[in-house]
C-alpha cells in the first residue's frame, strides 16, 4: 500500500501520514408508503454509527471506527429510498442498502433499506430491512408490519381490526417502534436518531407515518424525516377531500407516509412517485484536517474546520482516497 505525504510548514522536508481514525455514519434508503386506502407507512433505513458514543440504531452501542492507511479507497454506495406506486391498491416498496466498504481492511458495513408500508387488509411486505413497514388496516382481522434489524433499527406498527376508525400502521425508526393502526387516535413513525457528526445535532432516521381514513386527526412522520401519513380529511376540510402523504427526506434514509384513501386522482390529487416515497440513505465520513487527502469521486460535500476536523456528506455514490 502506498502513503501519501504531508508538507510541513516549518522548513523544508516531509513527513509520511500515518494511518488515522476515520468515523463514519450510514444510513439505509427508506421505504415508501402503501398507495392503498388506510395503507402503513415505510420504515427508515438502516442506521449505523461509529463517531463519538453515540447510539447506533435499535439503541445499539456505538460502533468501532476504522483506522485506515493513506491511499486506501472508501467506495460508498447509496440506497436509494422506494418509490410510492403510482396506481392504487399496491403495497409500499422496500428502499435499497447502503453500503461503505475498503478492501484493505476487508471490511464493509451494510445498512438495509426500510420496508414498505402494507396494503389494505394486508401485513407489510416481508424482508429483511433495516427498520419495518407498518401493516395496513383490516375490518375483519389485525395485520402485522415487518421487524427492523439488529443494530440498525426498529419494527413496523401492526394493525387490530377495526371498522371505526381505519387507520394504517406506522413505519419503525431509529430508535423506536412504528405506532399501531386500526385504532383511534394517529399512527406516527418511529423515532429516529440524532448524531453530531458534521458538527451540530442532526435527527435522521424516522418512520413513515399510517394513512388515516376518517379521523380527527393526521398522523405525523417520525422524528428525523419521516413523511406524513396521507389523509381521507372528510371530518378536517370537507367531503371528499383527500390529503396526499409526504415523502421521507433525502439524505436521512426516512420512511414515506401511508396513503388513506386513493383511486388515481381525487380532489386534484394525483398519485405519483413522489407522493410517499422514501428518502435516500446518506454516508457521513469524519477524519481529522491534517489527515484529509482531499481526493473524492462522485459530488460529495466537504466541509473543513469542523472542531479541527473534516466531514464528507455522500447522497450519491463515490470514493474516497485516504
Amino acid at each position: 500500500m502506498a502513503f501519501g505525504y504531508q508538507v510541513l510548514g516549518f522548513g523544508g522536508g516531509s513527513l509520511p501520514r500515518g494511518p488515522y481514525v476515520l468515523e463514519w455514519l450510514v444510513i439505509g434508503g427508506g421505504g415508501s408508503g402503501a398507495s392503498d386506502v388506510r395503507g402503513g407507512g415505510g420504515g427508515a433505513g438502516g442506521y449505523r454509527n461509529s463517531f463519538a458514543s453515540e447510539t447506533s440504531g435499535r439503541n445499539s452501542a456505538t460502533e468501532t471506527p476504522w483506522t485506515v492507511d493513506p491511499d486506501d479507497t472508501i467506495t460508498i454506495t447509496i440506497g436509494a429510498g422506494g418509490v410510492c406506486n403510482q396506481s392504487a391498491s399496491n403495497p409500499g416498496n422496500s428502499g435499497a442498502s447502503t453500503t461503505l466498504e475498503t478492501d484493505a481492511l476487508q471490511t464493509t458495513v451494510e445498512c438495509y433499506g426500510g420496508g414498505g408500508g402494507g396494503k389494505y387488509n394486508s401485513n407489510a411486505p416481508a424482508g429483511t430491512y433495516g427498520c419495518g413497514g407498518g401493516s395496513g388496516q383490516g375490518n375483519a382481522s389485525g395485520y402485522t408490519g415487518t421487524d427492523g434489524s439488529a443494530a440498525q433499527g426498529f419494527d413496523g406498527g401492526d394493525a387490530s381490526a377495526s371498522s371505526t376508525y381505519n387507520l394504517g400502521s406506522a413505519g419503525g425508526g431509529a430508535s423506536a417502534n412504528g405506532d399501531g393502526g386500526g385504532v383511534s387516535g394517529t399512527t406516527n413513525g418511529g423515532a429516529g436518531l440524532s448524531s453530531s457528526i458534521t458538527g451540530g445535532a442532526v435527527t435522521r432516521a424516522g418512520g413513515g407515518g399510517g394513512g388515516e381514513y376518517g379521523a380527527s386527526s393526521p398522523s405525523v412522520g417520525g422524528t428525523g424525516g419521516g413523511g406524513k401519513g396521507g389523509e381521507n380529511a372528510y371530518w378536517i376540510e370537507g367531503a371528499g377531500t383527500v390529503i396526499a402523504p409526504v415523502q421521507g427526506t433525502d439524505e436521512t434514509g426516512s420512511g414515506g407516509g401511508g396513503w388513506s384513501e386513493c383511486s388515481g386522482n381525487e380532489s386534484g390529487n394525483t398519485l405519483n412517485v413522489t407522493n410517499g416515497r422514501g428518502g435516500n440513505g446518506v454516508v457521513i465520513l469524519r477524519m481529522p484536517d491534517a489527515s484529509y487527502s482531499g481526493t473524492t469521486t462522485g459530488s460529495p460535500t466537504v466541509a473543513t474546520g469542523v472542531s479541527g476536523n473534516t466531514v464528507i456528506t455522500f447522497s450519491d455514490d463515490g470514493t474516497y482516497s485516504a
